[in-house]
């Protein structure tokens, strides 16, 4: 009998240690799951804060992380249409930490990480800037296939089409012209002078991951020309393994056609030691003839882009990361379509081919309390053009340009620093642009080469209630005699977790350069032009103040925050181009930069947000402002025109809104719109017979997309989509005609009403 008991109690500890395996130590092990149904969500973001490590729970929604060093570090989980949530976690190397979120089901989201505030990875509630976020579910809700139709969808930023022939969109932020304002991708300027002309339509909404937008120059950091503001695209990471495919057509207006196919695909290893994002997007739109003159409206337009991120990590403290991408886009406006550019009346066209890419190497030292960030990023644009008319055969042109990037960046966190725990940044740039801009037939051969070595400092000091952080940056252009300083400071006042008040005073700049888009502008009426810098120019310069208060609040099944911003921008020595003569070699028209007046823009942007879960989701936004010169500015070359000191093409009221419902479980839709206020455009002769200033109506345009999504398995999905754009064709009513139209007197809605239907095909 006592052998007997013997061996059942060798039997029951075997059992035991069967069931409750000796857990290892330095280790993290957890489950995600859905709050209310208690469902395992799987594909969840899981990141240590302190170490930037981070994995994806598995399909059963469990996650592990191995080789954790002891200490206390900071859980953050994220997944699509669920609030972040965080635990403070102690790892030991005795003994695996159990860890179990439950994530509750996200109305608003008010709480991102964002990078465009100090360039680090913040939350957004701590940020001392404010940071507005775009992402996917916008994108989604306004069925926008580039980054052009998003921008409108953000207080204080407004697209608009420039042009009826070649389509050059540009985004105003505070009223501020395209060139005032940064674009980034994945914080790198490599948006040049050349690329920004079209740009913004060359950016599918399926590379990107999100928008961070910085309105004013409070993001001074990465480059003090961000003047009116910064667009830093963040493209797609892999964070899971998941694909999408993607259809759409649609048909403006019952004129002509436009087709979409996009496609992404994202493979993230077991131990997320390595992953890569795919993206491909096929747009081809035809010409478009609003007021049938034969002359289109929306020019003809083909684009294909290709794109990848990914990451290694060859060590626990290291990570490698590439990012590329290459389009290749043909765009035509004017008439005549079926025959070569120097045999119709009018023809813009241009054939681009772009590559662009990144590397960056980041390191950390010291449990993570350091970083240090190497960098290089750099992007060539291939152009061929035509921009002529009255079958002139030497307005062909060709176009090539070079930019670079390279820097460094070091990040050290300090237990105290003067009088609180702080945050240092610091780092060294170099900036390289090369253009050579080429139009035979005028004898036109410009080379211009842009040169800017920086250096940037900051620090941020954290406080239980306030941030302050201070910084500046030095920028030697070789187009400036000296070197140029642009401070800035902000401060972040934060009671408590749902009301952030926010101080902002910063300076920057705007360098002189030779080229410019109105070059080819002038070249379509036949006319060779050439720019030079006037002696002695100076660099524009702008000082920016704005001041805001971020409220979240609650009443009974309701969430929402507003955002209040106030914001106020001087510039002096506002750039200007004036006629000076003609070249005695090649007669072209000699245009010289000079330095003018001043100019203030001031106002105040509003967001507001309000939700009851799926059921009903508000987003709107409206702008008040004011844009003036301080002394008129004379736009035209008659006489008899006067000048005037509000800026052309700029409301001082404009505004948007989203409106999403799921009031069925597979059924779900949204309503949105874009209000543009009344404003003055030049109107320049030739279809009309002398220059004039006219003043504008107001235009809003309404959207309406519908979702069913059917589920085909535990994973895969089925979604078909449909709906209208622009619903009551809000388009401009008084287009010019003809070969002889002033083509710039374009304005209000981007596109006539649109009927689309699509179809997507995804695993998550």
């Amino acid at each position: 009998m006592k052998y007997i008991l013997f061996i059942m109690g060798l039997l029951c500890s075997y059992v035991s240690m069967a069931i409750e395996p000796v857990k290892e130590g330095n280790v993290i092990a957890g489950h995600v799951i859905e709050k209310g149904s208690e469902n395992s969500l799987p594909y969840a973001t899981v990141l240590i804060v302190e170490t930037g490590k981070g994995t994806v729970t598995d399909a059963e929604g469990y996650f592990r992380f191995k080789e954790i060093p002891a200490g206390e570090y900071t859980l953050k989980v994220q997944s699509m249409g669920y609030n972040t949530q965080t635990k403070k976690i102690t790892v030991s190397k005795d003994f695996t930490v159990d860890v179990h979120f439950v994530m509750e089901e996200e109305t608003i989201m008010t709480d991102e990480v964002v990078v465009s505030a100090n360039r680090n990875e913040t939350s957004r509630k701590v940020a001392p800037v404010v940071v507005n976020v775009m992402s996917n579910k916008l994108f989604e809700a306004v069925n926008s296939t580039d980054l052009a139709k998003s921008l409108n969808y953000q207080s204080g930023l407004r697209v608009e089409n420039n042009c009826q022939n070649c389509g050059f969109p540009q985004v105003r932020i505070n009223g501020l012209e395209g060139p005032y304002s940064q674009i980034l991708i994945n914080s790198r300027p490599v948006m040049s002078a050349l690329s920004g002309v079209y740009g913004l339509e060359q950016i599918p909404t399926n590379m990107i991951e999100r928008v961070e937008v910085v309105r004013g120059g409070g993001s001074a950091l990465f480059g003090a020309n961000a003047v009116g503001g910064t667009i830093n695209i963040i493209t797609k990471d892999p964070v899971s393994n998941s694909f999408q495919v993607s259809s759409t057509m649609s048909n403006l207006n019952g004129k002509v056609w436009e087709q979409y196919v996009g496609a992404n695909a994202s493979l993230v290893s077991s131990d997320n030691s390595y992953g890569i994002a795919l993206y491909q997007s096929y747009r081809n739109r035809n010409p478009y003839d609003a007021d049938n003159d034969g002359f289109s409206e929306l020019g003809k337009l083909n684009m294909n882009t290709f794109g990848l991120r990914s990451y290694y990590r060859p060590t626990q403290f290291s990570r490698i990361s590439l990012e590329y991408h290459t389009t290749n886009e043909f765009r035509r406006g004017g008439n005549k379509f079926d025959l070569q550019p120097h045999e119709t009346d009018i023809t813009e066209q241009t054939k681009h081919i772009i590559n662009s890419g990144g590397l960056t190497y980041d390191v950390f030292f010291n449990e993570y309390r350091h970083k240090l960030s190497v960098y290089g990023s750099a992007q060539h644009t291939d152009r061929n053009s035509y921009y002529g008319a009255d079958k002139n055969a030497n307005a062909y042109g060709k176009t090539k340009d070079l930019t670079a990037v390279g820097g460094a960046m070091y990040v050290g966190n300090m237990d105290d620093c003067l009088f609180s725990p702080a945050t240092f940044t610091g780092g060294v740039e170099y900036n390289y642009n090369s253009l050579h801009d080429v139009m035979t037939g005028y004898n036109r051969d410009l080379r211009q080469y842009v040169r800017i070595f920086s250096g940037f400092a900051q620090n941020e000091w954290k406080m239980t209630y306030f941030t302050l952080l201070a910084g500046f940056r030095l920028d030697k252009h070789n187009l400036i005699d000296n070197i140029i300083f642009s401070p800035r400071v902000n401060l972040l006042w934060k009671p408590t977790d749902k009301i952030q008040g926010r101080l902002t005073w910063s300076t920057g700049f705007r360098a002189p350069q030779a080229y410019d888009e109105d070059l080819h502008v002038a070249a379509v009426g036949g006319e060779a032009m050439i720019i030079r810098l006037a002696d002695g120019l100076k660099p524009e310069r702008s000082n920016s103040f704005s001041g805001s208060v971020d409220w979240g609040f609650n009443f009974g099944h309701f969430q929402s925050n507003l955002l209040v911003e106030g914001f106020y921008t001087s510039l002096d020595n506002v750039f200007y181009l004036t006629k000076v003569g003609t070249d005695a070699d090649t007669g072209a028209e000699i245009q010289e930069r000079r330095n003018g007046y001043g100019a203030r823009v001031y106002g105040a942007n509003i967001d507001y947000k309000i939700a009851h879960g799926r059921e009903a989701q508000l987003q709107l936004g409206f702008t008040v402002q004011r844009s003036r010169y301080t002394e008129a500015v004379s736009w035209s070359e008659d006489q008899d025109v006067d000048p005037i000191k509000r800026m052309p093409r700029t409301p001082d009221y404009y505004g948007y809104f989203t409106f999403t419902s799921a009031p069925l479980k597979n059924f779900d839709f949204s309503l949105s719109g874009v209000y543009t206020g009344k404003m003055v455009v030049p109107h320049f002769a030739g279809y009309i017979e002398k220059d004039r200033l006219e003043h504008t109506p107001n235009f809003m345009e309404l959207n309406l997309k519908l979702n069913y999504t059917f589920v085909l398995n535990d994973h895969l999905k089925l979604q078909l989509n449909g709906g209208v754009q622009n619903m009551f064709n809000a388009f401009q009513k008084d287009l010019d005609r003809g070969a002889l139209r002033d083509s710039k007197y374009f304005y209000g809605p981007t596109q006539p009403r649109t009927y689309f239907i699509g179809v997507k095909f995804f695993n998550w």
